[in-house]
């Protein structure tokens, strides 16, 4: 009876959680039940709709909560603090990617799961351009970084593309090489590293302006409150939608039989890798740092993490995100709003080691045995392709730029798709759990500094107590406008010697009083007009 009563304590309590749970298992129920079927295209669309809608909007919430929450989170810090903050969230991330890449290249090199005796003759084949530069894709990352202009960024970013020509002469005769000419132009996406760079820059220069700026600074802490508060709200939906998305996605699958038996161990590897990166890899990098338990984090983030698997995007699981690290684990808010972000960017340790293990499994398969020298550039490069290229969807570009650096045939990539839909959820749920754990580290190296900072600002302690009266306003009645204890004293004071009445301040007063930082008179005093005299 005990446990029965704490059971409907805690659905009650974690409502939100409990259904989001309960449409993943729907989700996969309704996948598999309604296979045999075989609906037309038409009822698979509407099935998808619903979850296709879901997924615009969540994607509308990231430019606005970027551009806020990015902002009001490094106005509030000093230019050192700042760069403190993204030095160790970079160092943080190429760390765990690296530690990720080495630990898919063991696995798939011990259990071996790319046989080429059970590779049969039925696998598709794709024509895929393999002219990936590894150069080019360094350059698109820098280019990337510096936008020329920052709302061409909100819907395009900069990508080198490969065009296949034939000169003048061998054109006419039919024959001749093919030379392939590379063009840097504008792909649709959104391109999140430069708007990050932008923020960072305009956040910081706010900073250093200090209580100058400070309306500036109100101005993004509340439309944070507002995007956020639309968020939660827009979370209500996540059951319908992600049910509909991995329905949608099981029902789309072609058959699985002729090469279940190729794909078996390659998953199973995969998956494996994954795992013991949650579970040893990330928490033990965790508790060697900050000497705390790492399953508060894990504890706090569930929300963030089912939710990550059943949309399969860590840019639309970012609004949960920052608000399970914050309520949940106590993050500064200043740390989160640059941490996920950015996390969701280049962290990609999920990737890392997913395209470490494609392209070894491929060259199994080819029975090609790669000497120590191209193991250690399938490495480096898996590492450098999961954060340059993390925003591509399905990292099929960036399992070619391996599979280019070292040489190994494309024609198989096309196989790894056919299971694609569950790997790439699972990595992105980790991938999301990795960025907590880097916002968690990133608070206990710079949480010292912070309060130090703080201490020295008052300003900076009243937006915090700003923040926290939003926060408050958004559950209950009480209304988010407040006195400071320096307006409130002022303002008893006004009372009592105008009488309680703002006609005697009017009458002569020179009594005024403030109502909040900004400490703007409501009432300038009277100055009486001079005397004319007339002659």
């Amino acid at each position: 009876m005990w446990r029965r009563c704490e059971m409907i304590k805690f659905c009650e309590e974690n409502l939100l959680l409990v259904m989001t749970m309960a449409s993943v298992a729907l989700g996969v129920i309704l996948g598999f039940g309604l296979r045999p079927l075989n609906l037309p295209q038409e009822t698979l669309q509407l099935i998808n709709f619903p979850g296709e809608i879901f997924m615009q909007v969540l994607k509308m919430m990231i430019l606005p909560l970027i551009f806020s929450s990015l902002i009001s989170a490094l106005a509030q810090m000093d230019a050192k603090e700042s760069g403190q903050m993204g030095l160790s969230t970079v160092l943080y991330y190429l760390t765990t990617a690296t530690l990720a890449t080495i630990l898919g290249i063991f696995l798939v090199t011990v259990i071996q799961p790319g046989d080429p005796s059970i590779k049969g003759d039925d696998v598709a084949h794709a024509d895929t351009d393999s002219n990936v530069s590894p150069l080019d894709t360094f350059l698109d990352l820098v280019r990337n970084m510096f936008p020329e202009n920052i709302i061409q960024a909100t819907f395009e970013r900069m990508q080198t593309t490969y065009v296949a020509i034939r000169p003048n002469i061998a054109a006419k005769n039919g024959t001749g090489p093919v030379l392939v000419k590379r063009a840097v132009g504008m792909t649709k996406g959104m391109n999140i590293l430069g708007i990050i760079v932008f923020c960072t820059g305009f956040g910081i220069v706010i900073s250093q302006l200090g209580e100058r700026a400070r309306i500036v600074v109100d101005f993004f802490v509340i439309l944070d409150a507002v995007i956020m508060r639309w968020v939660v709200t827009l979370m209500w939906f996540a059951p319908v939608g992600i049910t509909c998305l991995i329905c949608g996605n099981l029902l789309e699958l072609d058959d699985l039989s002729d090469i279940a038996e190729v794909l078996a161990l390659y998953t199973f590897t995969v998956v494996a890798g994954l795992l013991l990166h949650t579970v040893l890899t990330i928490p033990l990098l965790y508790f060697f740092i900050t000497r705390k338990n790492p399953l508060t984090v894990f504890r706090g983030m569930i929300q963030a993490i089912v939710t990550a698997f059943g949309t399969a995007s860590g840019g639309a699981t970012l609004p949960m995100s920052m608000q399970c690290l914050e309520d949940a684990c106590g993050v500064d808010r200043r740390i989160s709003r640059f941490v996920l972000p950015l996390g969701s960017t280049i962290n990609m340790d999920g990737n890392a080691l997913y395209e470490a293990v494609a392209v070894i499994f491929i060259a199994q398969l080819n029975n090609v045995q790669l000497s120590i020298a191209e193991v250690l550039t399938v490495s480096i490069t898996a590492t450098i392709a999961s954060i340059g290229l993390g925003s591509v969807p399905a990292g099929l570009v960036s399992i070619l730029l391996i599979l280019n650096t070292v040489g190994l045939p494309v024609r198989d990539v096309s196989m790894l798709f056919t299971v694609d839909w569950l790997l790439d959820r699972i990595r992105t749920a980790v991938n999301v759990l990795g960025d907590a754990y880097a916002a968690s580290v990133v608070q206990h190296i710079l949480q010292k500094n912070l309060d130090i900072a703080d201490s020295r600002n008052d300003y900076k302690a009243e937006i915090k107590e700003e923040i926290e009266l939003l926060k408050s306003a958004a559950t209950s009645r009480r209304p988010s406008f407040s006195f400071s204890e320096h307006s409130k004293e002022i303002y008893f004071n006004a009372l009592a010697t105008a009488g309680n009445s703002r006609i005697g301040s009017r009458r002569g007063s020179a009594s005024t009083f403030n109502l909040t930082w900004r400490n703007a008179n409501i009432e300038p005093p009277y100055t009486p007009l001079p005397n004319v005299e007339i002659v």
